[in-house]
């Protein structure tokens, strides 16, 4: 996908994730399958790595070769009670991806080139940071409706 493209699915994102998500019980957002994460640990985890890549991104436009740190996921959804209601992680999830998306519509060719470091994968611009967030919550919107099942 070109850049546009890759923006285009990144604006969304959230939706796929409501739509995925949309006339579910308690019950259902709750179902797990084996080790998998049910629907609701999914929209805690989407919150939290989307406000942490609205921190990324705004680290790599405003510094010069920042280091961007990985986390660990798995401890992020054992320790930040992600039992709790979903409410404020969906929107979570709108707020950081609206602010982002004006960002990534306004930035200039210079922009699209700055970059730093992951602790984990090493070179990281603002085109890979699009490139992995673009369909990250798609990506999630899909493991939601197969934590969900089809009944």
């Amino acid at each position: 996908m070109n850049r546009t493209q890759l923006i285009e699915r990144y604006r969304t994102g959230h939706q796929a994730v409501v739509d995925a998500l949309s006339g579910k019980s308690d019950e259902r957002l709750d179902r797990r399958d084996g080790d998998e994460w049910s629907a609701r640990m999914v929209v805690h985890h989407l919150a939290d790595a989307e406000a942490t890549a609205f921190v990324r991104l705004r680290r790599l436009l405003a510094e010069d070769q920042p280091v961007i740190h990985g986390y660990d996921e798995a401890e992020f959804a054992r320790r930040l009670h992600y039992d709790r209601p979903i409410e404020p992680s969906l929107a979570v999830l709108a707020a950081v991806r609206a602010s982002s998306l004006q960002m990534l519509e306004s930035l200039t060719d210079e922009e699209w080139e700055r970059a730093g470091t992951h602790s984990e994968s090493g070179r990281y611009s603002v085109d890979d940071w699009l490139r992995i967030y673009a369909g990250h919550a798609h990506d999630h919107a899909d493991q939601i409706r197969k934590a969900i099942g089809s009944s």
